[in-house]
Formats: C-alpha cells, sequence, structure tokens
C-alpha cells in the first residue's frame, strides 16, 4: 500500500467528511452528559438508573463493533459506513420523542450503532493515506472528538436547558441524514475487500450475549443490590459464557474460518496491548467525567450549582485542550514515537483527575479539565496509531472494531460504576414549601473524590501496559528498519 499512488486531494475529502460524522455524532452524545441529571428528573428515575442511557448505547456498540468491522473487511468499508449511517440516522430521529424511559433506553441501545463510525472511518482513512501521513490524519481525527465537544457541550446545553433535551436531538436529525448522504454518494468502495470469506455470526452472539449481561449487571448492581442473588446470578453466568466463547473461536480458527474474536489479531503484541490500555481507560474515562458533570450541577457546598448551559460551558475547558494537543501530537509522534507520547499522555490525563479528587475552586477546576483533555489527545491519539500501524490493511476493519469493542466494554461499565460511587456517598437536603416538604439527595465530598481517584489509577495502570508495546514509529524505529534493510540487501 505505502508505493501506490494516493489521490491526495479524495483522502483529504474523506478525512473532512468523517471529521464532520464525529462532530456531529459527538453533539449529539455530548450534550448528553450534562444533561443526565435533568432526564433524571423528568423520567422519575435515580441517579444510578440514568446511566443506562449511556451504558446501554455502548453495550449495543460493543456487540456490533465485531460484527460491522468484519462484514467491512468483506464486503466494503463504504457500504457499511452508509447502511450505519442511516441506521443511526433513524435512531436519532427516534430517540427525541421517547415518551417514557424504557423506550428512551431502547432507542439510545439502537442508535449505540453510532459507535462503529470511528473505527469504520480509521480504517478508511488508513486505506487512502501513504504510512507516514497516517500519524496526522489519525490524530486529527481524535482531535475531533474535541471539536465535537466544544460544539455540543455549549451549543447542546444551551438547547437543553432553554427547550429540553430532546430539542438537541430534533436539531442534529438534518446534519445527520446530510451527512449520510455525502457517504453514500461521495465516497468510493474500499480497495480492501474479502467477499470469499464467511462472517462468523455464532461467534459474534457467543460474545455478544456475555458481554451484555456483564454490562447489564454492572448497570443494575446499585438498584438490585451488589450482594443480591440476581445481580451475582447475571454477572457470574455472563462471566461463564465467555469460556464456551473462546472454545468455539478457537475451534472457528483451526478448521480455517476467520473467528470474529480474532485470536491471532490479538496476540500481536502492539495490538493486544492497545485494546487493553483502552479498555481500562475508557473506564476511568466515562467514570470520572460522567462525576464531573454531576459536581458542576451539584448544589453548594459540594458541587458548583450550575444549570445544563452553565454545565456545558465549563466542560469546554476540557475539550480546548484535546483540540490543541491532538494537533500538537500529530506534529511530533513522527519523531518523537508513540510510547513515549502515549505513556507522558497517560501520566498527565491521571495527574489532572487527582487534582480533581482535592475538591478545587471553580478556576482551579478548569485548569484540571484543561490537563485531563490534553492528556487524553496525547494518549488517544498514540494508541490508535500503534494499533493502526501494527496490522495489515486487510484485517483493518476489524482490527479498529475490536480495538472500539474493548474501548467501550471499559466505557460501558465505567458508567453504571459512575453512578454507583455518586449514588454510595450522598447527602439530603429537606425543603418545606406550601405544597410540602420536598427531600432532594445529592453527591458529596467523598463521591466525588473516590470517582476521580479510579479515574486517575486507571490512567496509571494505562501507562504501565503501554511501556510493554513495541515502538512502530520514530526516528530510531525508522534507522533500525533501515539497517535491517540493508543488512538483508548485503
Amino acid at each position: 500500500m505505502e508505493e501506490q499512488q494516493v489521490d491526495k486531494k479524495y483522502a483529504r475529502f474523506v478525512l473532512a467528511l468523517f471529521a464532520m460524522i464525529i462532530v456531529a455524532v459527538m453533539y449529539v452524545e455530548g450534550m448528553l452528559t450534562p444533561s443526565l441529571p435533568s432526564i433524571a428528573e423528568g423520567f422519575h428515575i435515580t441517579v444510578d438508573q440514568v446511566s443506562l442511557v449511556l451504558s446501554t448505547y455502548l453495550l449495543t456498540g460493543v456487540a456490533l463493533s465485531p460484527v460491522v468491522g468484519k462484514l467491512a473487511d468483506l464486503y466494503g468499508k463504504k457500504k457499511m459506513m452508509s447502511i450505519v449511517m442511516l441506521l443511526y440516522a433513524g435512531a436519532v430521529s427516534v430517540t427525541g420523542f421517547s415518551p417514557n424511559f424504557t423506550f428512551m433506553v431502547v432507542s439510545r441501545a439502537v442508535q449505540g450503532i453510532g459507535l462503529t463510525i470511528m473505527p469504520l472511518g480509521m480504517a478508511m482513512v488508513r486505506e487512502e493515506f501513504p504510512r507516514n501521513m497516517v500519524p496526522k490524519a489519525q490524530s486529527l481525527i481524535s482531535g475531533m472528538f474535541g471539536v465535537g465537544f466544544a460544539v455540543s457541550l455549549p451549543l447542546g446545553s444551551f438547547i437543553s436547558d432553554y427547550y429540553g433535551w430532546r430539542m438537541t436531538y430534533h436539531t442534529a436529525i438534518p446534519f445527520i441524514v446530510a451527512l449520510a448522504i455525502l457517504t453514500i454518494w461521495k465516497v468510493r468502495e474500499s480497495k480492501y475487500r474479502r467477499p470469499d470469506v464467511k462472517v462468523d455470526y455464532v461467534g459474534a452472539a457467543a460474545l455478544g450475549i456475555p458481554l451484555a449481561l456483564i454490562v447489564l449487571a454492572m448497570s443494575e448492581g446499585s438498584s438490585w443490590g451488589w450482594h443480591s442473588v440476581l445481580f451475582l446470578s447475571i454477572l457470574i453466568v455472563g462471566v461463564i459464557l465467555l469460556i464456551p466463547m473462546f472454545i468455539y473461536e478457537k475451534h472457528y480458527y483451526q478448521k480455517g474460518g476467520e473467528a470474529i474474536f480474532d485470536m491471532k489479531l490479538l496476540s500481536k503484541r502492539n495490538v493486544l496491548i492497545a485494546n487493553i490500555a483502552l479498555t481500562v481507560s475508557g473506564l476511568g474515562m466515562y467514570l470520572s467525567m460522567q462525576a464531573l458533570s454531576y459536581k458542576f450541577e451539584t448544589p453548594t457546598p459540594y458541587g458548583f450549582g450550575f444549570s445544563i448551559l452553565e454545565t456545558g460551558i465549563s466542560m469546554v475547558a476540557f475539550a480546548a485542550g484535546m483540540i490543541v494537543f491532538s494537533i500538537v501530537t500529530g506534529k511530533l509522534i513522527s519523531r518523537t514515537g508513540i510510547k513515549p507520547l502515549a505513556i507522558a499522555g497517560s501520566f498527565v490525563t491521571a495527574i489532572g483527575f487527582f487534582l480533581l479528587s482535592t475538591s478545587p475552586g471553580l478556576a482551579m477546576t478548569l485548569i484540571d479539565e484543561v490537563i485531563i483533555g490534553s492528556g487524553m489527545a496525547i494518549m488517544n491519539a498514540s494508541i490508535i496509531n500503534l494499533l493502526v500501524l501494527s496490522v495489515e490493511a486487510r484485517d483493518m476493519g476489524l482490527a479498529t472494531s475490536m480495538n472500539s469493542t474493548f474501548r467501550y466494554i471499559g466505557s460501558s461499565i465505567g458508567a453504571p460504576i459512575a453512578g454507583t460511587v455518586l449514588s454510595l456517598y450522598t447527602v439530603v437536603d429537606i425543603v418545606h414549601t406550601a405544597a410540602g416538604t420536598v427531600i432532594f439527595s445529592f453527591p458529596d465530598y467523598t463521591a466525588f473524590r473516590y470517582a476521580f481517584i479510579i479515574g486517575g489509577l486507571t490512567f496509571i495502570i494505562a501507562a504501565f501496559i503501554v511501556i510493554m508495546s513495541n515502538e512502530v514509529l520514530g526516528r530510531r524505529t525508522v534507522e533500525t528498519h533501515a539497517k535491517k534493510t540493508a543488512a538483508a540487501e548485503n
């Protein structure tokens, strides 16, 4: 692939299109974080129950990512991207009209197919750009998450605050539909297709069912009781069902099939490390960012007592850090290599969360957000490049989708853990009004402290995991490769 002629104009168009898609998706998803308390109040549900809005969305992404990735490798990434965009547009269109919380959870589950957009986009960008341009392109895609947050938090929060969270969904519909049409009309089909290989549907079901049970148990654990028979039964069944999944996938692979849970890919050191690192950090990120949004909206003195709009504006600091350092990472990574930046980004993020755990004032909280966003941008861009530069182009769809699966497993567990921590440590405020006595319950200092400490620890763990990877970029790697090539020629 590195020797072929590259249509740079088309490659830039593909990159710009996927960047806009990510911004649009983040607009829809980003506004939900500061709106969670409002959604919980509107549907009369608890703090831990509202985390289902996030975890069910992530659960669908977990189950569908490897399937969509494999289908993309077989039948074309453009075809699968078009289908995904249409399904996502339909789900976004109905979620805003949810008559009750159950309907919203179901529609959010369907909407979770949108999580397969990023790995498909990364795989297509990897095809369109030569190897030496991939790091900058992937860093730009990562930076779009920051742009998406920067757009969604103030704009989405403004709409949610004045017109309700439903209107944010309604305003997103024309943009999602337009981007779906552009994808169908303008994007070329993938150069790398393998229509002769069968899809491992049984393996996909064998993987999706236990993951669904595990995430369901974690999401409802605080409601059912962490020691309840129901929680323990579903969790144990989910874990046990992973055993036949591994046995079946191994047997399927030995018979010559290409398993949906590709152990051959996972046997590569960098692929395994990238997956584990993003699983751990994904857990910490979702847990901590959900806690941060609650801290902004929790009444003083335990929080800042902000409205949805003020919360959205306050979280732009996080997005700003992501945008700036995604660009910086793209410029530095080819020279410094991936490992140093990934490790540094993990430690920087951890420091930001540890600082947040000290319950700082507003000014310091905003500075901590910038630190966290900067570290996440550096780490995410680095690890994504570690993955895509370590696998063959023909396996890119499955590799990036499997990576997303691991990331979403961590995220889907992080959301309910956040809900649990925030509901375990609460204070009660009793207000007497003319209509009667109203009891309010909200998280206290301890809840936020533990949430941020857990988030920081996950990134420390991720840093030590990355240390074990093999460098695939940087001057030293290029020089070593050149020496090996020269030696082989002589």
